[in-house]
C-alpha cells in the first residue's frame, strides 16, 4: 500500500506543480519579500525530487544512487520546461531564469540531504 500511495503522492504532486506553475495566479498577497517566489520554487522543487526519489526507491526498486540522480535530473528537467512551457503557452507567464536556477537548486538540496542522510546511516 505505501510503494502505491507513494507512486499516486507524486503523480499528483506533479500534477498539482504543473497546474499551479501554468495557471494565473492573481491576488496573491504581498509578503514584503523580494525573492519570495524563488524561496517558493526551491521548497517546491526540492519537495519534487525528494518525493520522486522515495518513489524510485520504494515503488520502482532502485538503488539509492539510480533513485536519486533519476529524481534530481527529472526534477531539474521537469521545471526547465515548466519555464519553458509558461514562456510558450501562456501570455501571463514568462520564461525566468532565476526560477530555473531556484527549481534546480532545490533538486540538488536534495541530493545533498540525501548524502548526508547516507553518510549518517553507513
Amino acid at each position: 500500500m505505501l510503494k502505491k500511495g507513494l507512486f499516486v503522492c507524486a503523480l499528483g504532486y506533479t500534477m498539482a506543480l504543473l497546474t499551479v506553475s501554468l495557471i494565473r495566479l492573481n491576488n496573491l498577497p504581498d509578503l514584503g519579500v523580494d525573492f519570495v517566489d524563488k524561496i517558493f520554487h526551491f521548497v517546491a522543487y526540492t519537495l519534487l525530487s525528494l518525493i520522486w526519489f522515495y518513489t524510485c526507491f520504494y515503488f520502482f526498486e532502485l538503488n539509492q544512487k539510480k533513485s536519486l540522480v533519476f529524481s534530481v535530473l527529472g526534477a531539474v528537467l521537469f521545471g526547465t520546461i515548466i519555464e519553458v512551457l509558461q514562456h510558450v503557452l501562456t501570455e501571463y507567464r514568462a520564461f525566468e531564469f532565476y526560477d530555473a536556477l531556484a527549481n534546480t537548486l532545490g533538486a540538488l538540496f536534495t541530493a545533498f540531504i540525501m548524502k548526508v542522510k547516507a553518510k549518517k546511516t553507513s
